[in-house]
């Protein structure tokens, strides 16, 4: 597991693998009856009404809160009825707001990639879902790290861990890649997507460079008519 500190300093071993089991160490197994304790006591800690439910056959769902952190546009199908990987001109791309945050209701069976799905599934997003990843913020000795999760991870047992407070644990949805952009991973509906986005960016921006020059000409005009007088 790659963890980051808020200043970007990598969280890993020295060698000993010390710093890697201290990531791991909370994902030990719990007895029916640890689970019920954890429960009742994470509910009775629960402000906003999201509580956890144990049902008979020992699995538990509850509520996760995710934000949406992507730095470059999602795709995404303005006709739910075409499916969340389908390509078509029906699709469009922008930019999503990184306080997104989304709420999801599920059990402490589900993995990481579903969650992943689900989200992506709920904006009827049609990009692939193997470019996200699914990171824990957490607060450790007065530090915040920021660590992608596993695939296999359970997001449900992590919230359940840490108790309801997002100051301790939240969940953060971003690109899976990093450092540079591997254009070749998109698709041509994406890139012509990006492109057209550009484009209008590109506009709004010229747009506005042309109002300002103007604005400055007609002082300039007015000033030289004798009209302008300065204040």
């Amino acid at each position: 597991m790659d963890c980051l500190t808020a200043h970007g300093t990598l969280h890993g071993s020295d060698g000993d693998g010390q710093d890697d089991q201290k990531e791991t160490e909370p994902h030990v197994y719990l007895s029916k009856e640890e689970v019920k304790e954890k429960i009742q006591s994470y509910n009775s800690s629960v402000t906003d009404k999201l509580k956890m439910t144990l049902n008979s056959n020992g699995i538990y769902t509850g509520f996760i809160k995710v934000q949406m952190e992507l730095c470059r546009p999602i795709t995404v199908q303005s006709s739910p009825g075409q499916g969340t990987c389908a390509h078509s001109n029906n699709e469009t791309a922008f930019y999503l707001p990184n306080d997104c945050v989304n709420t999801l209701h599920i059990s402490s069976t589900n993995t990481v990639r579903e969650v992943i799905e689900a989200l992506l599934k709920k904006f009827f997003v049609a990009d692939n879902p193997a470019k996200f990843a699914l990171y824990k913020r957490c607060h450790k000795e007065d530090q915040v790290y920021i660590c992608k999760l596993s695939d296999r991870e359970h997001p449900l047992y992590l919230r359940l861990v840490a108790g309801p407070r997002t100051e301790m644990l939240s969940f953060v949805l971003r690109e899976h890649e990093t450092g540079e952009v591997m254009w070749e991973a998109f698709s041509l509906p994406e890139l012509q997507n990006f492109l057209r986005i550009l484009d209008k960016e590109e506009n709004e921006q010229l747009q506005i460079l042309k109002k300002r020059y103007a604005a400055y000409r007609d002082k300039l005009e007015e000033a030289l008519g004798g009209v302008w007088k300065p204040g």
